[in-house]
């Protein structure tokens, strides 16, 4: 005879059926319940310093592997997550947000329980506006189907989703099995269909120097083997957006570098502004991907498909998703094109060290892009760390993660850690500034404890640097860190200070040459110095005022 499950070892067999291997989080006694029984579950439990770093690791988690989970305690757990659920929102990240929650019993009367906002229902209506998917799970008879509506929900959409256990009900045992999943999205319609493609057809095969643009919803709903098929077959060269660096191996013939708008070196611009046919596949356009919106990109020239539907020229063709429309453009009758050119990527680049030469932000970028290789990952902060790595050469599909449109800073180091679990032969690279740095870099104390070993290249400006072109200020500074210090701090790893090219090389030589160990390395940059993407960004908007 079956032992019954409770409802929390239902949601973690549920979570060990998809694939995950760890959960992210901090305790609290509403949820201590929980967290025992992941500890006792073959899920790995990874205790970070902050709910906030715990659900930017679970973000990063789910862009490697699919899924991610974070594991809090009510309210002052719950509510310190929203900032990064709402970043997994935007950019289509399928976590998995589970609180702990005050009992039933405790919960009847108006009781001024700690960690209550305004009502016991505060956190679950904060959480519907950034989660696809919600439920609470109090009651044995509905448990096991609320949790399998609820992660097919994440699944379908690349989206987040909340579960919310009250402690007493955390054990309580199910009385009905695991129910299967809802049916996938109806079909499209074979009508519609056929006639998108033929439309789509005429364009493509009558342009003479169509492009690809390729997005982040590629990887999201893993699409990329399919992708790789069709820019064989269809010969067309393709771009990648900011969001979607990396989405395959940029090293692939027919690749001419990371679109996005004036962000974008002259070579990558023209290559999209002047085809006469681009079909965007799964690329959102936002304001970062098209360099606020500097992007030049006529729509009577534009295939756009994404998760959410399919428009051709300015034609909306209801029903018809991003994967249904790559299916049916890799069985379509193309037209013969000559072979792809070598990716722009393709020339092995150099790096000399100038001596006794301050190092600049385009120097630290040329030189990383001759280091870089196939078992080296890098997470990217929002800002010049993030602009100056558009050009970077990535060498595997997926081993370049940023939040490159909610743009929240802080992302990059804990997102590393959860990198590096997810994938263990990947070594995280990670570029983050020393503002983004002071919000979270503390989170290496986690990756101390768990024997992980990112590079940490700490890219120091004194202040936020991207914002001073705009308008600067005291405002804009930061008071300064001895970040060298940190490995002592937390009693692991190695730092290195880097104020010349010559510095920086051999810092990054002696980082890469060892791999067992957490290293940092402490780049100090000129106070007004930027990355030529974004010079150039920055001289565009100027030419708008």
């Amino acid at each position: 005879m079956a032992i019954a499950q409770t409802i929390s070892q239902c949601l973690i067999a549920a979570l060990e059926a998809r694939g995950l291997g760890h959960v992210f989080g901090i305790p609290g006694d509403y949820a201590l319940g929980l967290f025992d029984d992941l500890e006792r579950s073959s899920l790995q439990l990874i205790n970070t310093c902050d709910e906030q770093g715990a659900g930017f690791a679970a973000d990063a988690y789910a862009r490697v592997r699919g899924l991610g989970a974070v594991c809090v305690t009510y309210g002052v757990g719950g509510l310190k997550l929203v900032n990064s659920t709402a970043q997994a929102y935007a950019e289509r990240s399928p976590v998995v947000v589970i609180s702990g929650a005050p009992g039933t019993n405790e919960t009847t009367g108006d009781a001024l329980l700690h960690h209550r906002v305004r009502d016991f229902g505060t956190q679950m209506r904060v959480f519907r506006e950034v989660t696809v998917a919600q439920t609470m799970l109090n009651d044995p008879a509905t448990a096991s189907h609320e949790i399998e509506r609820v992660l097919a929900a994440a699944d379908r959409s690349k989206r987040p989703v909340y579960i919310e256990i009250p402690r007493d009900c955390a054990h309580l045992a199910v009385t009905t099995a695991l129910t299967p999943s809802p049916p996938p999205n109806l079909p499209a319609d074979p009508a519609t269909l056929a006639e998108a493609l033929e439309e789509a057809l005429a364009m493509l095969n009558a342009a003479s120097n169509p492009v690809l643009l390729l997005g982040v919803e590629i990887h999201r709903f893993g699409l990329q083997d399919r992708l790789i098929q069709f820019i064989g077959k269809s010969g067309i060269c393709f771009a990648t957006t900011i969001m979607g660096k990396s989405v395959v191996n940029e090293e692939l013939p027919g690749f001419v570098g990371v679109y996005a708008g004036s962000l974008s070196n002259e070579m990558t611009r023209a290559a999209v502004e002047q085809s006469d046919c681009v079909l965007n596949l799964g690329a959102m356009l936002t304001d970062l991907d098209t360099g606020i919106f500097t992007a030049n990109l006529d729509p009577a020239k534009m295939i756009q498909a994404s998760a959410s539907g399919l428009i051709i020229r300015r034609h909306h063709y209801l029903g018809i998703d991003l994967a249904t429309f790559l299916d049916a453009l890799r069985s379509a009758p193309l037209k013969t094109r000559p072979p792809l050119p070598p990716s722009c990527h393709a020339g092995a680049a150099t790096f000399t060290a100038a001596a006794d030469t301050a190092i600049s932000v385009e120097r630290v970028f040329e030189c990383l892009d001759t280091h870089l290789s196939e078992d080296i990952a890098v997470v990217a902060d929002p800002g010049d760390s993030l602009f100056g790595a558009i050009d970077l050469t990535i060498h595997s599909r997926t081993e370049f993660v940023a939040c490159a449109y909610y743009a929240s800073l802080g992302f990059a180091v804990p997102a590393a850690i959860a990198m590096q679990l997810a994938e263990p032969d990947w070594r995280p690279l990670v570029l983050v500034g020393d503002g983004a740095f002071q919000m979270t870099g503390l989170e290496l104390t986690t990756a101390a404890r768990y024997g992980l070993t990112p590079i940490v290249i700490v890219m120091d400006n004194f202040g936020y640097g991207t914002e001073r072109p705009m308008l600067d200020g005291d405002f804009n500074d930061v008071h300064p860190w001895h970040v060298t210090v940190i490995p002592e701090l937390i009693d692991s790893g190695v730092a290195y200070w880097a104020e010349t090219e010559e510095q920086f090389l051999n810092a990054l030589h002696s980082a890469l040459g060892d791999p067992n160990q957490l290293v940092i390395i402490h780049v100090i940059l000129a106070q007004n110095d930027i990355s030529p993407a974004l010079e150039r960004l920055t001289n565009q908007l100027r030419e708008r005022v």
